[in-house]
């Protein structure tokens, strides 16, 4: 049975990502890369679905774990009767080719241990024939793909998997090495892996340097800054929304989505997160994924591109695997990148002002074609219905959300033309950007509940009204803003966390469909800040900062009845909401403590 999802830490190469357990088991592990296919599945089936675990043999008394200082080396310590050991995981930077290393290191006493590794490439399904080389390395090939298992511990085929008993004193270590190739090719090249250790964590330290934000909450916000650069494809500067695939949204539900594909719907907020954080070669890499993905016919932008940028990520279902702890459908691909989506087109649009305004260095010529093409194709479609932020697979509606960003996108536009002196038919996108704010608050502002809902007409709230004053449509002071706080305090908290989705809108019973969003919970946070209630704003970000588990890694949901994180893990879009709540409310106090003649200023 698969471990609660908090119980999971993350390992990566900046090209994918593992997850390991509390108990010493690789249990997820998409090889070579975010989007390829896992050769350990078992945290969506079973240990035969493909794991890779190292653990004492016998019982274990404790167990803790801890990253190694400001890296992603995990270690987990286990003590026994007999002894205590640590197991050190890691993956490398990318070099000529992908490892997984784990240490076993002696800490006292003597502790027996066992290793058993479970290949099945092809999300869990394809068993690989294994053969031994002259070197002693292990060669498990099964189509295009190919591993090889470098130890000096003595190995054995065991019900098709290869397993090993070993013991380790105090100051012992015992190193496990597997790497990953195309089958076609000759195997790749040993590491040494202490000496891969030393360099990964100079990679770490050196990134983590270059971060410009201390204070309060510093190892909680440098942590979600190396999961967010943890989850980044190096050799394109995509950021996938998360490593892993249909890990659900409530608990035995059927809401379980892929999401090792990069959304343009977080585009500003990743931005956000990266330059306030000092990350300008992160943030200019990201942006000119953007760019190329983008790129072409604005008619055909989707609202979410594969890590090279691809298109068609197909939907399919891996049948054989049973789903974690139940929770059926697993899916592969995202059919919902072919939905319109009109907010995209206000992300991509801020994204790019966000990028010039921070001074980074852009290639203005081609961004700005791009950006008056958009907007030209977004002055046709502004009024059709879409599917919304949410990606919600019924019939399309006129999401509130949609139309406001649509406003973003000329608001945005019209400042970047007057500000760097663009060419553009400002007369022209003015009157749009009044023509759709007019609409919006005739149509999605709901008198009766003093709010803005999800929909024109609809009587529901969406959790992403809340964006409306971030993104500077109405200021927070406004009575409606006010109202439409007032409106999701009431009808979409739920035990002091902020559900995205209307829960009446599902029964009489008004159960939510999911857990709390935990994004929502900050932007909600993010508006108090906005109003000035800056205590209220802190308490909800403790709220949420406190969910992380040991290792300070979120996922997207939290069933508040469970007491347990629910949706993929770990989830970008909540490490960069609590990145940017941090900062807002930071300097909202900086500014609060200021002498009022400087405010005025």
């Amino acid at each position: 049975m698969s471990q609660r999802i908090e119980d999971y830490a993350l390992i990566g190469d900046c090209e994918t990502a593992a997850l390991v357990g509390r108990d010493g088991s690789i249990d997820w592990l998409c090889w070579p890369a975010f989007d390829s296919d896992a050769c350990f599945a078992a945290i969506l089936g079973t240990r035969k679905n493909g794991r890779w675990q190292i653990a004492p043999a016998g019982d274990v008394t404790t167990t803790s774990r801890r990253y190694l200082g400001d890296t992603l080396i995990l270690e987990t310590r286990f003590e026994t009767r007999s002894g205590i050991v640590a197991l050190i995981d890691f993956m490398p930077p990318r070099g000529k080719a992908s490892d997984v290393v784990r240490l076993v290191r002696g800490v006292s006493g003597t502790v027996k241990l066992r290793m058993e590794l479970v290949i099945r490439f092809g999300f869990g399904i394809d068993i690989p024939w294994v053969r031994r080389c002259k070197d002693g390395s292990l060669l498990a090939v099964a189509g295009q793909d190919m591993t090889v298992l470098r130890t000096p511990v003595g190995t054995r085929g065991e019900d098709l998997t290869t397993v090993a008993e070993f013991e380790v004193k105090a100051g012992e270590t015992v190193p496990f090495v597997l790497t990953y190739g195309p089958s076609h090719l000759d195997p790749p090249e040993p590491i040494d892996p202490e000496i891969a250790l030393q360099e990964t964590e100079k990679f770490w330290k050196d990134w983590c340097s270059r971060c410009t934000r201390d204070g309060e909450y510093h190892d909680l916000i440098m942590r979600s800054l190396i999961t967010l650069k943890a989850l980044t494809f190096g050799p394109t500067g995509g950021i996938v929304a998360a490593p892993t695939t249909s890990l659900p949204e409530k608990l035995g539900g059927s809401r379980n989505w892929d999401y090792r594909f990069c959304w343009l719907r977080d585009a500003t907020f990743t931005l956000l997160a990266l330059m306030n954080s000092g990350y300008t070669e992160e943030a200019l890499a990201w942006h000119n994924w953007l760019l190329r993905a983008a790129a072409g016919s604005p008619a055909n932008m989707q609202i979410m591109y594969g890590i090279w940028g691809q298109r068609r990520l197909l939907e399919w279902e891996a049948r054989w695997l049973d789903g974690y702890e139940g929770a059926q459908p697993v899916r592969v691909g995202n059919a919902a990148h072919a939905q319109l989506q009109l907010d995209v087109y206000g992300e991509l649009i801020d994204a790019f002002h966000q990028s010039r305004m921070a001074r980074l260095k852009l290639n203005d010529e081609a961004t700005w074609a791009l950006e008056c093409a958009v907007l030209n194709h977004l002055a046709e479609v502004w009024d059709q219905p879409d599917h919304g932020i949410w990606e919600r697979r019924g019939e399309p509606k006129h999401y509130v959300f949609s139309k406001v960003m649509t406003w973003v996108a000329f608001d945005r536009g019209i400042k970047s033309a007057e500000t760097f002196g663009f060419k553009a038919p400002l007369l022209h996108w003015r009157a749009l950007r009044e023509a759709i704010h007019r609409d919006v608050c005739n149509n999605g502002f709901d008198a009766e509940e003093n709010a803005f809902v999800e929909s024109y007409g609809s009587k529901l709230l969406d959790a992403s009204v809340l964006l409306v004053p971030a993104v500077g449509f109405l200021p927070a002071e406004d009575p409606r803003i006010r109202g439409t706080i007032a409106a999701v305090e009431k009808h979409l908290m739920r035990d002091g966390f902020v559900l995205r989705h209307d829960p009446r809108e599902v029964s009489e019973e008004k159960q939510p469909i999911e857990g709390a969003f935990l994004a929502c919970t900050l932007w909600l946070a993010d508006a108090y800040v906005l109003s000035g209630d800056l205590d209220t704003a802190q308490v909800l970000f403790d709220r949420v900062a406190a969910l992380a588990n040991d290792v300070g890694l979120l996922a997207e949901e939290y069933d508040s009845v469970a007491g347990r994180q629910t949706g993929n893990f770990p989830q970008a879009l909540t490490h960069i909401a609590l990145v940017n709540t941090a900062h807002n409310l930071s300097a909202a106090r900086q500014e609060s403590e200021k002498p009022a003649m400087q405010r005025s200023k």
